[in-house]
């Protein structure tokens, strides 16, 4: 999923599925109106889907610490208590508010009217589309700690990469309407299940609502770090209106090759773009930086996600990283890549990667200047195709 989706929870299944089986087994907790689970055509799948949340649950109990608890959760004020009380949030969701009229939003420049209900590139109106809210455990170790991350994944996506491991959201957008009102109660919901950050996924296209839903969040006592989860491809001019709004930015950095990202994601700008969203992301809250207990509190984390036979550009990415972003930079290159959607058209992307090939990214990160890398237990999975 173009923002922040793609080759993301540990490569296994997407946040949707995990409200189906959830609802299968127990009271729903997290959304209302989530469809039985489907037939299951594909036992591999399911064996995935199994694993995963065997994983999960594993980590929810191995690291549970009552959210109640003496540990820190946060040593300042989020950036966006300030904005807030200085009237300031209310301006940054005018402006953004009227860039739908003419939607500008991202880099596709679609200048549709989304407020009379057209939709451009990310077939998205008015309103924001969720497609699931929970703690997250699989995000990085900074995000993560030992009560999760606040996931709150939106449907549809201003980048579809073909390969998008949760297609049925990005492509299909399947999830349910929410107001700002019903974004901002998602958003308390997890700050009272004790998550260390609310992780807005896929946020490009739905700036205004986000913006919206941190103003009456506030208001109801919303007080932890926010992160914007995307897949890079957005406008500098769009960033800048969240300065004061997020504290920690967690964009991909996904292709440095424009034939790549044309072939991938039909969006031939994007290494450009993505390299100045990088640029202004760094600029207005700099190197990841996190309290005593190692919970990110401020920053930037880049992922970069590793494609079979060199697609991504690792070893270009991760020197420009070094050498135009900060050499201190927090980098997640991720082994996680599997086949999905239609990355079957592609020959390349019809396999996972190799053990092999992840070393020589993490060795090109090493020459390149790159030493701050996510530190977790690399799963390769196998090739189902």
């Amino acid at each position: 999923m173009g923002g922040g989706v793609c080759g993301r929870n540990n490569g296994l299944t997407s946040p949707l599925m995990f409200n189906k089986v959830l609802q299968a087994v127990s009271k729903p907790l997290f959304s209302p109106g989530w469809p039985c689970l489907p037939k299951w055509t594909r036992p591999k799948v399911l064996k995935q889907l199994l694993l995963y949340y065997l994983s999960t649950i594993l980590s929810i109990y191995s690291n549970w610490i009552p959210a109640n608890s003496s540990e820190a959760m946060a040593s300042s004020k989020p950036a966006y208590i300030e904005t807030s009380k200085k009237g300031l949030l209310k301006e940054k969701i005018a402006r953004a508010y009227e860039i739908l009229k003419a939607c500008t939003l991202c880099p596709r420049g679609c200048g549709v009217d989304r407020l009379s209900g057209e939709k451009g590139f990310c077939q998205t109106g008015e309103h924001a589309i969720v497609s699931s809210y929970s703690p997250h455990f699989g995000e990085e170790s900074p995000l993560v700690g030992s009560h999760g991350s606040g996931t709150i994944f939106f449907a549809r996506c201003n980048l579809l990469c073909l390969f998008c491991q949760n297609y049925d959201i990005s492509h299909e957008g399947e999830g349910v309407t929410f107001s700002s009102g019903e974004i901002a109660k998602a958003m308390l919901f997890l700050q009272d299940r004790g998550c260390h950050n609310i992780n807005f996924v896929t946020p490009s296209h739905v700036v205004p609502q986000i913006l919206a839903a941190v103003d009456k969040a506030v208001e109801l006592g919303l007080s932890v770090p926010l992160v914007y989860n995307t897949g890079g491809y957005d406008r500098a001019e769009t960033l800048s209106i969240l300065e004061g709004v997020f504290d920690i930015y967690m964009p991909d950095f996904k292709f440095w090759d424009p034939k790549v990202s044309e072939e991938l994601c039909e969006a031939p700008d994007y290494p450009e773009v993505a390299q100045e969203a990088l640029k202004e992301m760094h600029r207005q809250v700099g190197d990841l930086v996190m309290d005593g207990e190692g919970i990110a509190q401020k920053g930037l984390l880049i992922r970069h996600l590793v494609l079979p036979e060199g697609l991504a550009g690792t070893g270009q990415a991760m020197r420009f990283l070094a050498k135009e972003i900060s050499p201190n930079s927090y980098v997640n290159v991720m082994a996680q890549y599997r086949p999905c959607g239609r990355a079957s058209e592609v020959h390349a992307l019809r396999r996972t990667i190799t053990q092999e090939e992840y070393q020589e990214a993490i060795q090109a990160a090493h020459k390149e200047g790159i030493t701050r890398l996510d530190e977790r237990k690399r799963v390769f999975l196998f090739n189902w195709i």
